[in-house]
């Protein structure tokens, strides 16, 4: 997984705007969970919030926090959910961790009427800089695992993850690319900028009719 930056009272930056994406009230199903830190955020804005969590530990931390966890696989476990079960699917730094992106995507719409994704951008200049001249795979502040132990499979590019936007056929209601201090780059800057100049990036998605 990544490691995002940090906001006001020690919240992920990515957790905020992704709180910010969400309408109080709503049903939220959060996929990859972790330690729950994103439902808790939620929970105080209203939300009725539900996770899924691989890991047993991560599960465990959310079950002693109050939280609605279950232990799963979002590559296996998704398709089980009935369509339209939530309001919003959130994967939250977890994209690149999954086996089949794609897949992960559509089944989250299918779910939810909105899905928001958050995910670290291996396009960043940082990091076509270190392949250019280390010759090996990156170590960053957002990605700090060595590529032999990081649960990392698919890393993309913010470019990457639009084209996949276009490939499913979903509309971007919403998109942000953040810098390394966690502020959002220029709303109007074209896709290029973004894709060398974002750590991470964060897209509202819903469905298109017809």
């Amino acid at each position: 997984m990544a490691v995002a930056a940090r906001g006001p009272g020690n919240a992920r930056v990515d957790h905020l705007l992704v709180a910010e994406m969400i309408e109080p009230h709503s049903r939220v199903l959060d996929v990859g969970c972790g330690d729950g830190e994103l439902l808790k955020l939620l929970e105080s804005r209203g939300v009725d919030g539900r996770g899924i969590e691989l890991s047993r530990e991560g599960v465990n931390e959310c079950v002693a926090k109050g939280l609605a966890v279950i232990q799963g696989d979002a590559d296996a476990d998704l398709a089980d959910y009935p369509d339209d079960a939530f309001d919003y699917v959130v994967l939250s730094q977890t994209l690149q961790a999954t086996r089949h992106p794609r897949v992960v995507l559509e089944h989250m719409l299918r779910i939810g009427r909105r899905a928001v994704v958050s995910f670290p951008n291996f396009g960043h200049w940082r990091i076509r800089l270190l392949l250019l001249f280390g010759g090996r795979m990156p170590r960053t502040d957002n990605l700090p695992d060595t590529w032999y132990d990081t649960p990392n499979i698919h890393f993309c590019t913010i470019k990457d993850f639009r084209d996949l936007c276009t490939t499913v056929g979903v509309k971007m209601e919403r998109a942000l690319a953040l810098n390394a201090w966690g502020r959002p780059l220029r709303l109007h800057a074209p896709w290029w900028f973004w894709n060398l100049f974002g750590e991470q990036a964060v897209f509202l998605l819903s469905r298109r009719e017809g």
